[in-house]
C-alpha cells in the first residue's frame, strides 16, 4: 500500500490506500466542523469565501484564509518533495514519513485544544491552518503515489467523475472496460469511507470530546504500522525462498525414490 510507487501499484493497493486514508480525512474534517465550524479537507470553499472577502474589502480575513489555502498548498508540496527525493532510497520511508508529519500535527491541535485552547479567534486561525496543512500533506502523498488515482480530501472531483463513469456503465462498451471498472471500485471506496470517518468522528467525538484527535492519529499509525508488518514479513519470505525451495525440491525428490521403491516392490 505505501511501499509501492506509481504504476507499479495494483488496484488493491489504490483501493487500501485510498478507503483507510479517506476514512481519517473524513473524520478530520467533521471534527473541525464540530469544534471550529470550518472545513479542513478542501480549499474548494476557501477560494470562494477569499473571493467574497476581498469583494467585501475585509482584507484581514481575505489574509488569513489565503494562508490557510496555502498551508494546504504546502502541504501537498512538502509531501511530494519528499517522496521525489527520498522515493529511490526507500519507498516505505519515504511514503511514511508524510502521514508521520501529518500524525504530528493533529498530535499539536488536539492536545493544545485539550489543555490550552481559549477559544480565541486567533487560535482558531492558526489551528485550523495547521489541520489544513495536515490534510494537505495527506492529499498530497495519496495524489503522489497513486499517480493521481486516488486523491482522498475532498470529494467535489470524486462525485464528477462518479456520475461520469455511471453515466458510460449504461453502455455495454464502458462496463466491459477493466481500468473504468477499477476506477469506479476505488472512487466508491473513498466516498463510502470518508463518510463513515465523519460519521465515526461524530460519534466519538459525542463520548469523549477532544481526545477524538489521538484516535485519527491512531488510526494513522495502524495504516503505516499494519504496511510495515507486511512489507517486513514480505522480506522475509523473499530471504528465506531459497530454503523453501530447497525444502520443495527435496521434498519432490523423495517422492520419486519413495514411488520408484514401491514400483520395485510391486
Amino acid at each position: 500500500m505505501l511501499s509501492k510507487y506509481s504504476n507499479s501499484r495494483t488496484l488493491g493497493d489504490n483501493i487500501k490506500l485510498g478507503a483507510l486514508t479517506a476514512f481519517s480525512a473524513g473524520m478530520v474534517n467533521v471534527i473541525s466542523v464540530i469544534i471550529f465550524f470550518a472545513f479542513t479537507s478542501n480549499v474548494t470553499g476557501h477560494y470562494a469565501v477569499l473571493a467574497e472577502e476581498i469583494a467585501k474589502g475585509n482584507w484581514y480575513q481575505a489574509g488569513v484564509v489565503a494562508s490557510w489555502i496555502l498551508l494546504f498548498f504546502f502541504g501537498g508540496f512538502t509531501a511530494n518533495l519528499i517522496i521525489i527525493n527520498f522515493n529511490k532510497t526507500y519507498t516505505y520511508l519515504a511514503h511514511a514519513v508524510p502521514i508521520i508529519l501529518e500524525i504530528i500535527c493533529l498530535l499539536i491541535v488536539g492536545s493544545y485544544i485539550q489543555f490550552y485552547y481559549q477559544e480565541t479567534l486567533v487560535e482558531t486561525e492558526i489551528l485550523v491552518g495547521l489541520m489544513l496543512f495536515a490534510m494537505g500533506i495527506q492529499n498530497g502523498l495519496t495524489a503522489s503515489i497513486s499517480n493521481s488515482a486516488v486523491k482522498t480530501t475532498h470529494l467535489t472531483g470524486l462525485t464528477t467523475d462518479l456520475g461520469m463513469l455511471f453515466s458510460m456503465f449504461t453502455k455495454k462498451e464502458f462496463r466491459e472496460n477493466k481500468a473504468l471498472r477499477g476506477k469506479a471500485k476505488i472512487q466508491m471506496a473513498i466516498m463510502t469511507s470518508y463518510l463513515s470517518g465523519g460519521v465515526a468522528a461524530g460519534l466519538v467525538y459525542l463520548n469523549i470530546g477532544y481526545n477524538v484527535f489521538y484516535i485519527v492519529c491512531l488510526f494513522l499509525l495502524v495504516v503505516i504500522g499494519y504496511d510495515f508488518y507486511k512489507l517486513k514479513v514480505s522480506m522475509y519470505m523473499s530471504a528465506r525462498q531459497p530454503f523453501l525451495r530447497i525444502q520443495y525440491l527435496s521434498g519432490m525428490h523423495r517422492n520419486r525414490k519413495r514411488k520408484r521403491k514401491d514400483l520395485q516392490n510391486a
